[in-house]
């Protein structure tokens, strides 16, 4: 029998590479495997699975703790209104990553620089590390792939992927860093977008689903989206 959505622990903690438990729910019936990355599972509901009965570890044979306010949070409430956040709060547009990029494109600075060519940061490297402070104070850490990378500056440019891959393949660990701005696509507005103007915008792959904001220095029409660049970031 396959598991549904309410057979999952409902942290939508995205540990397994799905933004929620009902997404990894959905493709369970063409591939029940993908239960073995919620760490979650209990041993009971493991057992009740012939395809999951493989060796139990210390994590996925404990039971599912209460969700923390954050991840409750993760997913907005049905009937809510398309332009608002998993808080309530109002939002002007959706920012979508690039259609041939891995995921969102952000541009970051380590709080120290030289951290970027000490550890020999190279495009295509795996990361992680956590937005600090006034450059958003997101409690998530985020991983991604290297797209570009300053020595001299120590800026990066990546692509927010989720935690999946650093867990499969391993990483470099940059600590806290600075996000200075975002790169994408609207696709989707309710309102007129102009540069030089500070909006509430909501990353379409966000973990939390929490509204972001920031000033539009760059805007051009792609085909039929926008292309634009957002910097002085901040969340809430």
């Amino acid at each position: 029998m396959t598991p549904t959505t309410t057979d999952l622990p409902g942290l939508n903690c995205g540990a397994c590479g799905f933004r929620s438990c009902e997404s990894l729910a959905e493709q369970l019936p063409a591939e029940p495997d993908l239960l073995k990355r919620c760490i979650y599972y209990s041993d009971k509901q493991k057992l009740a699975s012939p395809t999951l009965a493989a060796k139990p570890t210390a994590l996925a044979t404990a039971p599912a703790p209460a969700a923390c306010s954050a991840c409750a949070s993760a997913s907005a409430p049905k009937g809510a209104s398309p332009w608002q956040d998993s808080l309530g709060r109002e939002f002007d547009f959706y920012l979508d990553h690039f259609p041939k990029e891995p995921g969102p494109r952000e541009i970051i600075i380590p709080h120290n620089p030289m951290i970027t060519r000490e550890m020999n940061i190279q495009p295509g490297d795996i990361l992680i590390g956590r937005p600090l402070g006034m450059s958003c104070g997101c409690p998530i850490t985020h991983c991604g792939v290297a797209m570009q990378v300053d020595h001299r500056t120590g800026v990066i440019v990546w692509c927010v992927t989720g935690p999946l891959r650093p867990r499969l393949e391993g990483f470099k660990d940059l600590g806290y860093y600075i996000a200075e701005g975002y790169e994408g696509l609207v696709h989707k507005k309710r309102c007129d977008l102009k540069i030089g103007m500070r909006y509430f915008f909501q990353p379409t792959m966000c973990m939390l689903q929490w509204r972001h904001s920031g000033l539009i220095n760059y805007l051009n029409r792609s085909g039929d989206a926008l292309q634009i660049r957002i910097e002085g970031l901040w969340i809430g």
